[in-house]
């Protein structure tokens, strides 16, 4: 699991293809890599300055993407380039990190719906952590602010010895999630199932009926809150299945790293895990693209390709297309 400290203003030069380089090793990329990297991260880094100094206050930048896109590689390279091209202090967060607790899950799939023990879908997450968490770390005066982490290996969330510390003024705060910016869909949408797990264990609705009244009322309103909203765009679900199996097998790896503890799933169980996420990425990927402040396109091989940066807040019809 990747960790996002906060990068502090620093004299450092700016990154070139040594440093750079040495960042994609550092994260397990290939070398051929890098020029991808170099390409898209110094004109996204120079808009997102230009954004963050047009407002005049901490910048809340959010990354939307589909599972195993690359939000907090995205995330773990802005904390660095950052800092180094243009002397701000950043700090990230992922909105994993705000899941509920194993022990609040249980209660809500009680309470609601057996469906919402699975972490993952609008319902999941402690939001009223999030909103004071953002209103500490966009507060200037706010001093000392502990970050909290969600262990996927544990499935809970980390002890709090476990948490990172910010102690000084922000520039940007970056927010990545799968769904950020998501928006709920008109009811009718949700009368037919999605996929076997619908159909089999939410037949009646009752579960993505709960998903997107969240999506309607408080999950509308902290995406509210993003200043502006980066999309990771994938080219079609199948990719998405596939990168996410990349991914579980890298927790795997973490996980033996860790002595074992924990079981990471096999490919039918992250199938099955994917459809709890199918509807809502599949609406996603269609509808997102339109409202995006910038795009970054992903390639069927997972490499960078086109950058799109929108040159006034999303909603306007002006888009600029740069680094292709």
């Amino acid at each position: 699991m990747l960790a996002f400290p906060t990068v502090m203003r620093a004299s450092m030069p700016e990154p070139d293809a040594t440093t750079l380089a040495t960042w994609a090793s550092e994260l397990g990329l290939p070398a051929a890599v890098v020029a991808d990297i170099a390409r898209v991260l110094a004109p996204l880094a120079d808009w997102i300055a230009t954004q963050q100094r047009t407002l005049g206050r901490a910048l809340l930048l959010g990354i939307s993407g589909a599972q195993g896109t690359g939000k907090s590689t995205l995330l773990w390279l802005l904390s660095r380039f950052l800092p180094q091209r243009h002397g701000l202090a950043v700090a990230g967060l992922s909105l994993d990190d705000l899941y509920l607790t194993a022990a609040e899950r249980a209660i809500e799939a009680s309470r609601v719906h057996p469906l919402l023990a699975t972490r993952g879908v609008p319902g999941t997450h402690d939001l009223t952590l999030g909103h004071r968490l953002l209103d500490a770390l966009l507060n200037p005066q706010a001093g000392r602010v502990e970050l909290p982490r969600f262990d996927k290996a544990l499935d809970d969330r980390a002890v709090r010895e476990r948490w990172p510390v910010v102690t000084r003024p922000l520039d940007v705060v970056i927010l990545e999630g799968w769904c950020l910016g998501a928006r709920a869909q008109d009811s009718a949408e949700l009368n037919s199932p999605q996929n076997e797990l619908e159909r089999v264990r939410d037949p009646d609705g009752r579960w993505r009926r709960h998903v997107n009244a969240q999506l309607a009322g408080p999950y509308a309103a902290f995406f509210e809150r993003l200043d502006r909203l980066v999309m990771l765009r994938a080219p079609n679900m199948d990719c998405v299945r596939r990168w996410r199996l990349r991914q579980e097998r890298a927790l795997g790896r973490e996980l033996l790293q860790k002595g074992g503890a924990g079981t990471p799933m096999d490919p039918a169980g992250v199938e099955r895990f994917m459809q709890h996420f199918e509807r809502l990425t599949r609406v996603t990927l269609a509808e997102l693209p339109a409202r995006a402040d910038a795009i970054i396109d992903i390639d069927p091989q997972h490499r960078l390709g086109s950058l799109q940066l929108r040159q006034a807040h999303a909603g306007r019809d002006h888009q600029g297309a740069v680094a292709r």
